[in-house]
């Protein structure tokens, strides 16, 4: 038969309480309520520091509250004021009322198609962009996807900095195409 090992027993009354207390679920509250006392105490040290040298102390940013944004649809409101001289964009007031998180538009993309305007690749400084066809058909090219017929119904995303271009596209082909953030930088790359 097998002999147990003896388990070691606290030498004294003191040491097994310390030794209970130690498992106790009040100890390790009051442990964890001590190390919040301390950050708090280092936080606020930093602050101190921060004032001290005239420097404001950093806050987190809020963003302003969103409004809500309605859009009718008129035909008046397709302006040609967007990033390409070939479209047409009706703006639906995100940006705004998302006080720059965001931008949606609708992109009327005029025809004929001439691929020696339309044709340059580029890319969006984003964080992310989604399209989706409204009616018509777009014929596009992203890096690492290759060529991709879009139709009615069809939506894709472009990630951050995705080098893309417009092969060909409908007449009447329009597209909702949503932003985040609104404001963002286009790079046009050489041919």
């Amino acid at each position: 038969m097998a002999r147990k090992k003896p388990t070691k027993k606290p030498t004294s009354r003191t040491a097994a309480r310390s030794a209970a207390q130690k498992k106790s679920p009040a100890r390790k509250s009051a442990a964890k309520s001590t190390a919040r006392k301390h950050i708090k105490a280092k936080d606020r040290k930093t602050d101190r520091k921060t004032k001290a040298r005239g420097l404001p102390a950093a806050k987190p940013r809020a963003r302003p509250k969103q409004r809500i944004a309605i859009s009718h649809y008129r035909d008046e409101d397709f302006k040609a004021d967007g990033l390409r001289a070939y479209a047409h964009y009706r703006d639906l007031g995100i940006a705004e009322a998302s006080h720059g998180l965001a931008q949606a538009h609708v992109i009327r993309l005029i025809g004929p198609c001439n691929p020696a305007e339309v044709s340059k690749l580029h890319f969006h400084d984003v964080e992310f962009q989604m399209v989706y066809v409204l009616k018509g058909w777009v014929k596009t090219y992203m890096e690492g996807q290759g060529e991709t017929l879009m139709k009615a119904g069809s939506a894709w995303t472009q990630p951050p900095r995705i080098k893309h271009l417009i092969m060909d596209y409908s007449d009447d082909v329009e597209l909702l195409e949503v932003i985040l953030p609104a404001e963002f930088k286009t790079v046009e790359l050489a041919s």
